[in-house]
């Protein structure tokens, strides 16, 4: 039996990863088919102040998968705190925040020179070690995708 939107929702800040990975998955695969899903927009744009930054992933994750519904304009109003996470203090976090931004300027192109901008001046010095190069990687990737 497969659960309802609502359901999988209230799962996406369960303790169980494994739990709150499928309900993720399952949201993502509504997002491609139908708008059902963006009721949730500010709770998941509420996801991204989480502590957790397997939450904050998610919620960065729907929030791209559903930029294509954003008739309300609500990643409009917090595309600023979406790129924050772009040097988030986890990189993996970091490093799939990055590689959704060019659905999000695919869907919003009037947010397009903005995302470019935060990609290019963002501060990668929080990463030690061999995060940095690969983050840096993912931004040079992201660039290619979003510039004409």
């Amino acid at each position: 039996m497969s659960l309802s939107i609502a359901e999988n929702v209230a799962l996406l800040t369960n303790k169980n990863n494994s739990v709150a990975y499928d309900a993720l998955q399952a949201l993502r695969k509504a997002s491609e088919e139908t708008d059902s899903v963006y009721l949730y927009m500010d709770r998941f744009s509420e996801m991204l102040d989480s502590d957790n930054a397997y939450i904050r992933t998610r919620g960065l994750t729907l929030l791209a998968c559903n930029a294509k519904w954003d008739q309300a304009r609500k990643i409009n109003t917090i595309i600023l705190s979406y790129l924050k996470h772009i040097a988030d203090v986890k990189p993996i976090t970091a490093r799939q925040c990055i590689k959704l931004l060019s659905m999000i300027a695919k869907a919003k192109p009037e947010l397009k020179e903005l995302i470019l901008s935060a990609l290019l001046n963002a501060d990668l010095s929080v990463y030690q070690g061999s995060m940095r190069p690969l983050v840096l990687k993912d931004i040079q990737q992201a660039l290619k995708e979003i510039q004409p």
